[in-house]
């Protein structure tokens, strides 16, 4: 099995967590109402019904699989990332028959059950049969509990894992690098949470049952301050910094792919990707093709891949995936907003000195699926221009102040085994430095990305338990646009000896561009 790189909680953060958990177990069941004010009305697959008091499932719970795989064999990878990606293809399927059933789901409490959820396992035990195969039929081993991981659930809104129900008096987590705190215990109200007498709680200006929902955001102005201070550096501490400038996709470079997760497969990501650096990135793309991609980057060698999922304002307005897969057929609607500023930037460990990334290095931080997987692997930062150094989001977007601008902030994983440029669950290869900034288990401290992107975006406002003009990230249908589904996506690819030089000006406390 590979090594465990989730990193860890402060106990203040591991209560908040649970007494939110216990809060939405003793939560009711959420009315649908027949509100949907956007783009999506249009959308037959995503039509405008009519939910029912007894329509209580908001989203369908399944068990990752993909990171339950740490050991596939390398022979066998394509082809269990391409049986992976049919596992994500079923539940977006089950997810848009359970958007569009409400009222058959009202006339019958079986229903779900019996239509959606168990027709479901059985599509997914094939699968899980097929990754056996696959795995053993070149000398590898399958975990033997796989088929465990067959069976989904209904889940209520209010039992969603990244809710934000919850205040956070305090606790945050750091993501062990001492550049960004995750906060996976900062599930704040601040306000931000209110239904209405009737019981409903509606979105106004959203996705309705498809997210995001009042709940789903705060003013940032009435949370307290929860960024802890940084590492101290020791004198080994490798203090420069290496900027790169590749813009802000003002080109409009878009696909709906995930070359990382999901090779070979059309819109393997289900929601749609911003991608500056690299100019030849979708499903089909090879180490050869990223050679051959070109750049956006105002440095020829960097043909590094950057991408992240698109934000949209859902102010009724439209954008051209509508009507396609992985945009307005999977529920991802709304105005696509270009970022205003997008900085990408290489630091150093607090401890000690790092060594270069190597070529074809993947990494993704985050993960788009914490509303049925849990915040273990979040690592989403939202927050305001102004409130960066004071206050950082994970469950919650915040509702910025007159003048303020939105950003989202990334701090990469900074420790690498040393010896993989990706692993079969594309986590175990890399990992998060410790409380103090050390590297655990023999990994090695490699520059640390980060990046900080920056959108104006017109403040939703909140008004009987509704929120209007509503923004959200894109993502899986069944994932709610929940904010801690937030992560970005990284292929390191360099000419002309560029990685060596990022290292060196780090080691070597410049600042270089």
């Amino acid at each position: 099995m590979g090594r465990n790189t989730r990193k860890r909680r402060t106990p203040l953060a591991t209560k908040a967590i649970a007494a939110s958990a216990a809060l939405a177990l003793g939560g009711g069941g959420l009315i649908w109402a027949n509100y949907y004010a956007s783009a999506h009305e249009t959308n037959k697959a995503w039509g405008n019904q009519t939910k029912a008091a007894g329509a209580q499932v908001a989203t369908i719970s399944c068990p990752d699989v993909g990171q339950k795989l740490t050991n596939v064999p390398n022979q066998a990878r394509n082809e269990v990332a391409g049986e992976l990606a049919n596992l994500d293809r079923q539940i977006t399927d089950a997810y848009q028959r359970l958007a569009t059933t409400r009222d058959a789901q009202a006339r019958d409490g079986s229903f779900v059950q019996n239509s959606i959820l168990q027709p479901l396992k059985d599509r997914r035990q094939v699968i899980l049969d097929r990754i056996k195969l696959e795995i053993t039929r070149v000398g590898g081993t399958a975990p033997s509990n796989l088929n465990v991981l067959a069976s989904c659930t209904g889940t209520p809104a209010t039992q969603t894992t990244a809710g934000g129900q919850q205040q956070n008096a305090g606790g945050q987590q750091q993501n062990g690098g001492g550049q960004q705190q995750n906060g996976g215990g900062q599930q704040q109200n601040g306000g931000g949470q209110q239904q209405n007498g009737g019981g409903q709680q509606q979105n106004g200006g959203g996705q309705a049952a498809n997210g995001p929902v009042a709940a789903d955001f705060v003013d940032i102005t009435k949370v307290q301050p929860n960024v802890a201070a940084k590492p101290q550096k020791t004198g080994n501490a490798s203090t420069g910094t290496f900027t790169t400038r590749c813009g802000v996709n003002a080109n409009k470079n878009h696909n709906t792919d995930n070359v990382i997760v999901a090779p070979g497969v059309t819109n393997g990501a289900h929601h749609l990707h911003d991608y500056v650096g690299n100019q030849k990135i979708n499903a089909f793309s090879s180490n050869d093709t990223f050679l051959q991609g070109g750049t956006s980057c105002q440095n020829g060698n960097d043909l590094s891949s950057y991408y992240w999922p698109v934000v949209r304002v859902q102010d009724g307005t439209q954008d051209f995936d509508q009507n396609a897969d992985g945009g307005g057929k999977e529920g991802n609607v709304g105005k696509i907003l270009t970022p205003v500023q997008a900085q990408i930037k290489y630091v150093g460990s607090p401890t000690g000195k790092v060594v270069a990334m190597p070529q074809f290095l993947r990494i993704i931080t985050g993960d788009a699926k914490t509303t049925t997987n849990g915040l273990a692997n979040a690592n989403a930062h939202w927050s305001c221009t102004g409130f960066e150094n004071k206050v950082q989001l994970t469950t919650q977007y915040p509702i910025c102040p007159q003048g303020s601008k939105v950003v989202r902030t990334f701090a990469f994983q900074s420790c690498w085994d040393g010896q993989n440029i990706d692993s079969a669950n594309h986590r175990t290869h890399v990992a998060f430095a410790d409380a103090g900034g050390n590297c655990q288990n023999g990994f090695k401290a490699i520059p640390q990305l980060t990046m900080r992107l920056v959108y104006d975006i017109t403040p939703p406002t909140i008004q009987n338990g509704q929120v209007k003009n509503a923004y959200a990230v894109d993502g899986f249908p069944e994932q709610l646009h929940k904010p801690a589904t937030d992560h970005d996506d990284f292929i390191s690819v360099t000419t002309g000896g560029l990685a060596n030089k990022i290292a060196n000006c780090i080691n070597r406390g410049q600042r270089c561009q």
